[in-house]
Parts: C-alpha cells; structure tokens; sequence
C-alpha cells in the first residue's frame, strides 16, 4: 500500500484516542499506507502510552501526550497536520450513569477544541467518530443514517452533542468533515468494559461461571481490522464531506449467541450467570442494533472483509497469550 497512487501516502496524520482500542489498531494501519502518524495518548504521570506500548511504531509515528479538553493544547497538537481522525472520547457507559459531566467536557468540548483546532490550522480533512449508540434501541432494522438518534445514556447523549457539534463546523465554517460512525467493533486490544472481551477472559482465566449482564440484546460485530478500512475509506472520500457515515457489517447476533459461539472456540462449558450489577436500567438498555452499510459501500466501495467467526478466532488467539490476559483483571466488572 506504500505507493504514491494511494491518497493517504506521505500524509502527515493525527489520530486523538492513539493510546485506546480502535485508535491503536488505526495507527498501525496508517502506516501501512505510508502516513506519518502523530498519536495522542491521554497525559499522565507515568508517561503511559496505553495499547502503543504494545506495537511496532517505528520512525513513522510520533507520540505525544496531552488532553482534547484543553483549547490550547489542541492548537499545538493540529499544527502540520494534513488529515485528523479524532477518536479521542470516553467510551463506557455505565461510568457514564455515575460521571456524566466527564463524558461532557472530553466528548463535546473536546470535539469542539479539536475541530476550532483543525479549522485555524487548515487541515485537508477531519473524521470524527461517532457510535452506533447514538441510535439507541433500533426502530427499523438495519438502521441506517436517517434513523432517529435517541439519547439513551448520558454516554449516548454526549456522542450526540459532539456530533452536532462537529457537523456545525462543517455548516458554518465549511470545515471538510465526515462523521464515521461504527457499530460494535471487537478485537485484539479491546477493553474488558466491552462484552467479548469479558466473555473470553473470563473464560481464559478458568472462571466457573460466566458473568454477563442482559443475554438478549443483539449488536452488529465488526473486527477492528475492518473497521479502520472504514475509516481509512472515508478520508480518502470526497463526497464523504458533510455526511454522517455507518461502518458495520449488515449482520446480527444476540450476546447469547455470541458467548455460545466464544464457548464454542474455546473449547468451554462455562455456565452464564445473569449478573444485577451489569444489568443496564431499562429504559438506558439498546435492545437491537444492526447496521446499514450501504452508504459506505455507494460511496467507498467499502465492505468488511472479517467474517465475525473469524474474528472472534483471532481475538481468542491474541487473549490465550498470557502476556495479554495477564493486562485484563477478568474477575472485577469493569465499568
């Protein structure tokens, strides 16, 4: 992919949230694509670097730390940048029951400071990444962009304010933006808040019983490897400017299943055990989610590549390494 013809070659790239998840996996992928990464890991006083500790970063990538919700540090940290993938966000939804002023001032004022940021700078390109929460418990499957958004926790209401937010730049500014917006991506990497990788740790570290919360809510799986494709994609897209985007796989599975098939792999008879503590109020639960992609498709050719067997394989290979498993504390529900 290291050639001149691809539109990301020899881009110099910024990607906020560098240190989580998804943003570790996008870095390394930009520098398939022959980018310069500039990566942002959330400042603190042990100089961690989150998930970039634990890759390859070579010449290509320039780590620095810091926080999106401070204004001026923002400035410093778009200047020289030709494309911004802003992933830097607070994720977990039950910490967001108990801080939500905190899911304010990093996921909308942060959002705020990065696109006043990349607006003075005059970058190429901003992708701002939503959540397929945003939504909330589907009306009409698959749910595409037109689908109400639907404020269910305070996570879900901040993702939307700092998506109003990031496409009132591109109205009154004319900031080059897209909005990607994934459904539930899962991989190598993932945070034990997540389901899959509670399942397969749980299940790695030989518990007897598999804590979950609610087994019947569906989710659209994406591995992480397609979903920064997706991503990838949308910088690359003109006609992507403007629009709230979906990247996902068209395909549903309740929690059940997915923990029978995670069973499955892994060779287990675990019993699964409905536990109140993990439970989500009612009316805050999103039942169903499944994803339209047609969009993505029309307008990238994009389509996910990982089957969801596939990729609950490899992420089981990664967590049977127990330099990884030893990362997560399998036994504490993590909010």
């Amino acid at each position: 992919m290291n050639e001149p013809s691809n539109p990301l070659f020899g881009k110099n790239i910024l990607v906020t949230g560098a240190d989580g998840f998804i943003g570790s996996h996008l870095c390394e992928t930009l520098m398939t694509h022959g980018c310069r990464v500039r990566a942002l890991a959330q400042y603190n006083s042990f100089n961690n670097w989150g998930w970039l500790e634990d890759i390859d970063r070579g010449e290509a990538m320039e780590v620095r730390t810091g926080d999106v919700r401070d204004p001026f540090f923002c400035q410093a940290l778009v200047k020289d940048i030709d494309i911004v993938f802003h992933l830097a966000s607070l994720i977990a939804i039950p910490y967001s029951y108990v801080a939500p002023q905190t899911y304010v001032e990093t996921n909308i004022t942060g959002t705020l400071n990065i696109c006043q940021a990349a607006l003075e700078a005059g970058v190429a390109r901003v992708v701002h990444t939503s959540t397929s929460e945003v939504y909330g418990t589907a009306r009409e499957v698959p749910i595409s962009e037109e689908h109400p958004l639907q404020p269910q926790s305070p996570y879900s209401a901040s993702k939307i304010g700092a998506d109003a937010m990031a496409m009132s730049y591109r109205h009154a500014f004319a900031l080059p933006l897209t909005i990607a917006r994934p459904f539930n991506t899962f991989g190598p990497r993932q945070s034990a808040r997540a389901v899959i990788p509670t399942i397969i740790a749980q299940i790695a570290a030989g518990a007897r019983r598999l804590k979950l919360g609610d087994t019947r809510p569906t989710r659209d799986f994406t591995y992480v490897e397609d979903t920064c494709a997706g991503l990838v994609a949308l910088a690359a897209c003109d006609a992507a400017l403007g629009k709230a985007v979906n990247i996902g796989s068209n395909r549903e599975i309740s929690i059940g299943e997915t923990a029978a098939a995670i069973k499955e792999i892994m060779g287990s008879d675990i019993e699964i055990l409905e536990q109140s503590e993990r439970l989500r109020p009612e009316t805050s639960e999103v039942f169903r989610l499944r994803c339209d992609n047609s969009l993505i498709r029309e307008l990238t050719g994009f389509e996910p590549r990982v089957t969801l067997r596939d990729g609950l394989a490899r992420t089981v290979e990664w967590f049977a390494d127990p330099r990884n498993l030893g990362k997560y504390k399998a036994g504490i529900y993590n909010v």
